[in-house]
């Protein structure tokens, strides 16, 4: 059986950073020279691979749609040269980054794993060469033709995925949805679905759809928050506004506050009502506190995290749709970023 061939996209992040006088920076070459003296890597188990190296680097701090849409332009080039895709990225904005990719490509048929690490591949106990190692071979032997999120023994749905601890090797969560794949002594299979080429219907093409940068607006609710705070974040040119509730999509009965909800999506601006909490789903129905918000004209979020509502948006929001076609699209379960 031949090989399977792998691209690597390092596009920046603490995986590939040297210690210097000035704390961990990034050095051109760094992490591939690390990975090629790391013999792991080269066992006749593994899959072949290539290592692209941004340049510049991006801290993933700095990461915008400009940049989602330059790592998803990469993989698309190099889509019919490669049987799957590794894309190294910064854990500071990791999720943002695997949920948009997640919406950008359609009839997806191959395997897209994002992933890094929290101490740099060349340091002592770093998790970086497990999560790499492990992503490499999961790709390559356990293709799950979606984009994924692997971290610290877990493949998670890039779109369900959060950056849930700062400090810790066990980064990331997914909330909502249990991971597709874990990696332990044995690699199990939980929620993610293996390709079975031998079986599988004739595919369609794989369509990379363009996200531009958009006017989108986010405010955490808070008790006593003013209805001026949120009338100013509304004010042109805010396209959307995700509207952190309490609870199950719960807001203050505050009729100034509700007004201001009412006139914006009367305006046309898309607000999603998308809960505070990690765990659960809004139902704007439970409670008159949340009936209130959808008789103003707000849409349920359900259980998407915010990286993958901020993301979604994006997507949509760069296609130019109508605005009842925005609101029913956001509702609707794309690429398994929300439970109905």
């Amino acid at each position: 059986m031949m090989k399977k061939n792998i691209y690597v996209a390092y596009t920046g992040g603490t995986i590939g950073m040297k210690q210097s006088d000035q704390g961990y920076i990034p050095v051109k070459g760094h992490l591939t020279d690390a990975i090629n003296r790391t013999p792991d890597f080269h066992r006749t188990e593994m899959p072949d691979f290539v290592i692209n190296e941004y340049e510049p680097l991006i801290d993933s701090s700095n990461m915008t749609p400009k940049d989602w849409q330059r790592i998803a332009d990469d993989i698309y080039q190099h889509y019919d040269d490669f049987d799957a895709f590794v894309v190294l990225h910064g854990t500071d904005t990791m999720a943002y980054t695997a949920s948009a990719l997640s919406f950008m490509f359609q009839h997806l048929s191959k395997p897209i794993i994002v992933t890094g690490s929290q101490i740099p591949f060349s340091q002592l106990r770093s998790d970086g060469q497990e999560n790499l190692l492990n992503s490499l071979f999961i790709a390559a032997n356990y293709p799950i033709n979606e984009v994924g999120l692997y971290f610290n023994n877990k493949l998670f749905r890039g779109n369900r995925s959060i950056k849930a601890y700062a400090d810790g090797f066990n980064a990331f969560d997914s909330p909502n949805m249990e991971p597709l794949l874990e990696a332990g002594i044995d690699i199990k299979i939980k929620a993610g679905r293996l390709a079975d080429t031998t079986t599988e219907k004739e595919r369609q093409a794989l369509k990379l759809v363009p996200i531009t940068p958009q006017p989108v607006g986010v405010v955490h609710l808070y008790p006593g928050i003013s209805h001026e705070l949120i009338s100013n974040v509304l004010q042109q040119p805010v396209k959307a506004l995700i509207l952190r509730s309490y609870g199950v999509g719960n807001a203050p009965q505050d009729e100034q506050l509700l007004s201001v909800l009412k006139q914006a999506t009367e305006k046309g601006i898309l607000i999603l009502n998308l809960s505070q909490c990690v765990k659960g789903k809004v139902n704007m129905g439970g409670y008159a506190t949340g009936s209130s918000l959808s008789q103003c004209g707000l849409i349920s979020g359900a259980d998407m995290t915010l990286e993958a509502a901020l993301t979604k948006l994006h997507f949509l929001l760069s296609q130019n749709l109508p605005y009842e076609t925005l609101c029913q699209l956001m509702q609707e379960n794309l690429r398994g970023e929300l439970s109905l």
